[in-house]
C-alpha cells in the first residue's frame, strides 16, 4: 500500500447509498471506531442487526487489529462459523473455543529486528513493543494501551533474542510508537525505511504503527477466508475507518466508509455510512436485509 495521501473534498451520502454489485454473502467488518461505540461497546441496534443478518443467510465476519484476548467485546455476538480474523490478518481466531489461533501468519523474527533498526535509524525516540501468539511485551518507554502484568519490560532487542522466554511463540506484530511526529508522517518514514521488512498500517489516533508479516492484511486473511468458502470478493460487503482497513475496503467488491473515517478510508470507497456512534453498520445492514 502506498503512503497515505489527504482525500479530496467528497460529498456526505447516506447509508446504503448504493446497491451492491452482487448478492450480498458476507460482511467483513472492522471493529474499533467501526462496529463498535466509541465506549467500546456494541448497541443493541447494532446487535440485532448482526443476529438479523446471520439469520438471513448472510455471514458476519470480525475483521480487527485487536489480538484475539480482547476480542471479548463481540464474543456472544458471533454468529455460525464463530471464526474472527485478528491482529490485522496475522492470526484466525475461533471465538467459540475462546478464542483458540486456528491460523497463524506471523512476522519473522529476523524482519522484526530489522524493522527495529531501521526505524530507530529514522526516527529517534520510537519504541516497542511485540504482541506475540501467548500475549504482549515491550520497551520501557512504549505507552501500552492495557497494561499487563505478564509483560516482559525490555529493550526491543532482548524481546527479539533467541534467549527470550516467549521466543517460541510466534510474533503477530510489531508496534513501534513515537511521541512527537505526528501519526500519518511517521508512517511514511517507517514504511520508506523498512518495508521490504513487514506490512507498516495503523489504526490509532496517536502515532502508533502496526507492522505484519510482508504480505500479511486484513485482505489477505479474509480473501483465503472467503476463497475457502467459495465466496467471491464481489458478494462481500466490508466496513472500516481507518489505514488497516484499506486493503480490506479495496478487495472487497461494496465498500463503506464511516462518516469517522480517516481521509484516505473516504478516498478509497465510494460508500458512506453514518458514524460508529450512530450505528452506521446496523443501517446499511438494515437496508440491505431489506431489498433481499
Amino acid at each position: 500500500m502506498d503512503a497515505v495521501t489527504p482525500a479530496t473534498e467528497q460529498p456526505e451520502t447516506p447509508a446504503a447509498d448504493r446497491t451492491p454489485t452482487a448478492t450480498p454473502r458476507l460482511i467483513a467488518t472492522d471493529l474499533d471506531g467501526t462496529l463498535l461505540r466509541d465506549d467500546k461497546t456494541v448497541s443493541a441496534r447494532t446487535v440485532a442487526a448482526l443476529a438479523a443478518a446471520e439469520q438471513a443467510g448472510l455471514q458476519v465476519c470480525f475483521v480487527t487489529g485487536r489480538p484475539a484476548r480482547w476480542m471479548d467485546v463481540v464474543s456472544d455476538h458471533v454468529h455460525g462459523h464463530g471464526l474472527a480474523i485478528c491482529a490485522n490478518g496475522a492470526a484466525l481466531v475461533d471465538l467459540h473455543d475462546g478464542g483458540r489461533l486456528i491460523d497463524v501468519h506471523p512476522l519473522a523474527t529476523a524482519d522484526a529486528i530489522a524493522v527495529v533498526e531501521a526505524v530507530r535509524a529514522v526516527a529517534p525516540g520510537a519504541s516497542f513493543a511485540v504482541e506475540r501468539t501467548s500475549g504482549i511485551h515491550y520497551e520501557p518507554h512504549y505507552p501500552p494501551y492495557i497494561v499487563d502484568p505478564r509483560a516482559d519490560i525490555a529493550p526491543a532487542e532482548k524481546l527479539l533474542a533467541d534467549g527470550h522466554d516467549a521466543a517460541d511463540h510466534p510474533i503477530l506484530k510489531l508496534l513501534a510508537h513515537h511521541p512527537e511526529l505526528a501519526p500519518d508522517a511517521f508512517l511514511e518514514l517507517a514504511r520508506k525505511a523498512a518495508g521490504a521488512h513487514g506490512s507498516f498500517t495503523r489504526s490509532s489516533p496517536t502515532a502508533l504503527l502496526e507492522i505484519s508479516g510482508p504480505g500479511v492484511s486484513k485482505a489477505s486473511t479474509l480473501a483465503r477466508w472467503c476463497a475457502e468458502r467459495g465466496i467471491l470478493p464481489a458478494q462481500v460487503v466490508a466496513f472500516g475507518d481507518m489505514p488497516n482497513d484499506l486493503e480490506m475496503l479495496t478487495w472487497a467488491g461494496t465498500s463503506y466508509a464511516m462518516a469517522n473515517a480517516h481521509p484516505a478510508v473516504l478516498a478509497a470507497t465510494t460508500h458512506r455510512t453514518h458514524a460508529n456512534n450512530e450505528d452506521g453498520v446496523a443501517a446499511v445492514i438494515e437496508e440491505l436485509l431489506g431489498r433481499r
